[in-house]
């Protein structure tokens, strides 16, 4: 009957800890400062199990760059406020993000601020 009993705890815990492991880490991303962009949207993706949005940013020299930027999902954008048509593809927009360790073009949002709007989180 112990036995049994143990057995049943060991499932329910392993059940419980499964969708915490199922979700992968941020660790790739700088997480400790942000990032501040500004630029155009060239694409916006609703996907699960994150969003994205393509933001074309001119770099240091003045070159239109093109960078990858995590959101949250769908369902968790819509809980937070957010709708389908409040950022559109031509919108110029700033995002506050923490950009990936490796320095190349990518973020994990963080904030952004639709055109003519205020400042949201989009995670």
């Amino acid at each position: 009957m112990q036995f049994r009993s143990l057995s049943l705890v060991a499932i329910a815990a392993v059940a419980l800890a499964l969708p915490a492991w199922a979700h992968h880490s941020h660790a790739n991303y700088q997480t400790r400062e942000f990032t501040h962009l500004e630029g155009t949207v060239k694409t916006i993706r609703w996907i699960n199990p994150h969003s994205w949005i393509y933001l074309e940013v001119m770099d240091d020299k003045g070159q239109p760059t093109v960078w990858a930027i995590e959101g949250g999902s769908p369902r968790a954008l819509t809980r937070g406020g957010w709708k389908r048509d409040d950022v559109k593809v031509g919108d110029t927009i700033k995002v506050r993000c923490h950009q990936l360790r490796d320095g190349s073009n990518g973020c994990l949002l963080g904030f952004v601020t639709p055109e003519g709007g205020v400042e949201k989180e989009f995670d």
